[in-house]
C-alpha cells in the first residue's frame, strides 16, 4: 500500500498537468483569434472613415474677375466649400445605410446639382461685367477619394435601374433641362411602412408654375423646360418610391435617399427659373425657393 501510494499521486499529477496545458494553449489561440478580429475590424472602420468626398477646383479655373463681381464670386466659391463639407459631414454619418447605391444617389447626385447651380450663378456674375467664362458645368461633378472610394464610386452606376448619370451633368451650359434623374434613382421604403402601404403613397410638391408669372418673352423657352423638369422629377421619385422595397435603407432612408435629394434638384432647378428671369434684367417672383420641399401623402 505505501509503495502505491506514490503511484498514484503521480498519475494524477500528470493529469492534472495535462488538462492545465490545454486549456493554457486553447486560451493562447481565443486571445490570437480575437486580436486577428479585433485587427481586421479597426482595420475597417479606418477605411470607411478615410472616405471622403473630391471635386474639382474651381477659383483656379476663372479668368480675372471684375471688381465689381469680386464679392458675389466670393461668396459662391465659399458657398462651393460648405456644399462639399456638408455632404462629407452626410458620408461620414451614413454607413450601413442605402445599399450600394446610397453614395451617388443621396450625396454625389445631389452635391453635383447644387454646385451645377452655384457654378452658373458665378458665370452670371463675371458675364454681367465681362465675358462670361465657359466649361464651369464640368466642375460640377465630384468622387469619393480614400478608403473604399473605388467600391463607392462603381456603386454610383446602377445597371439595373436604368440610372442616368447625375441632372448636373448632363444639363446644357445655359441651363436647359436635365436629362438624368440621378438622385431619385436610390431609394428605399419609408420608415415602418409594408410593402403595401408604401405602394399607395406618393410624393406631394408645391405647384412652382402658378406662383410664375410676368416672364420675360426671351425667357419663356428655358422657364418652360424647367417647369417640365419639375414635373419629371416628381415623377421619377414616385417611381422610385413606388419600387422600393420594405426594410430597405433603415427607418430614414426615403427622407435621406428621396425626399431630400428631390428637394435638392427642386431647389437647383427653381435657382435656374430665377436665373432666366435675371439674364434678361427682370426680377422673379419672390418666395419661388420655399416651394422646394416635398412630402408624402397616402393614396
Amino acid at each position: 500500500m505505501s509503495r502505491g501510494l506514490p503511484l498514484l499521486h503521480r498519475r494524477r499529477i500528470l493529469v492534472s498537468g495535462a488538462i492545465g496545458g490545454i486549456t493554457c494553449a486553447a486560451v493562447v489561440v481565443g486571445a490570437a483569434m480575437a486580436g486577428q478580429d479585433d485587427g481586421s475590424g479597426d482595420a475597417n472602420a479606418s477605411t470607411k472613415a478615410a472616405q471622403t468626398i473630391s471635386c474639382p477646383a474651381v477659383a483656379g479655373s476663372l479668368p480675372e474677375i471684375p471688381a465689381e463681381a469680386r464679392a458675389e464670386v466670393d461668396r459662391n466659391l465659399a458657398l462651393l466649400d460648405t456644399q462639399i463639407a456638408e455632404a462629407d459631414k452626410r458620408l461620414g454619418t451614413s454607413q450601413g445605410e442605402g445599399g450600394p447605391n446610397f453614395v451617388q444617389n443621396a450625396i454625389l447626385g445631389p452635391l453635383a446639382d447644387k454646385r451645377k447651380s452655384t457654378l452658373d450663378r458665378i458665370a452670371i456674375s463675371i458675364g454681367r461685367r465681362a465675358e462670361k467664362p465657359t466649361g464651369l458645368d464640368a466642375l460640377a461633378e465630384c468622387t469619393l477619394s480614400g478608403g473604399e472610394a473605388g467600391a463607392g464610386t462603381g456603386a454610383g452606376g446602377e445597371a439595373d435601374s436604368g440610372a442616368t448619370p447625375t441632372a448636373a451633368a448632363s444639363e446644357p451650359a445655359d441651363g436647359g433641362a436635365e436629362q438624368g434623374s440621378g438622385a431619385e434613382q436610390g431609394g428605399g421604403a419609408d420608415a415602418g411602412s409594408g410593402t403595401d402601404e408604401g405602394s399607395a403613397q406618393t410624393i406631394s410638391c408645391p405647384d412652382v408654375a402658378s406662383k410664375i408669372s410676368g416672364v420675360p418673352a426671351a425667357a419663356r423657352a428655358e422657364v418652360d423646360r424647367n417647369l417640365a423638369l419639375l414635373d419629371t422629377q416628381i415623377a421619377e421619385a414616385d417611381k422610385r418610391l413606388g419600387t422600393s422595397r420594405q426594410g430597405e435603407g433603415g427607418p430614414n432612408f426615403v427622407q435621406n435617399a428621396i425626399l431630400g435629394p428631390l428637394k435638392d434638384k427642386r431647389a437647383s432647378t427653381i435657382d435656374r427659373i430665377e436665373l432666366s428671369f435675371s439674364r434678361q434684367g427682370s426680377t422673379a417672383p419672390s418666395g419661388l425657393d420655399a416651394l422646394a420641399g416635398c412630402s408624402l401623402t397616402s393614396g
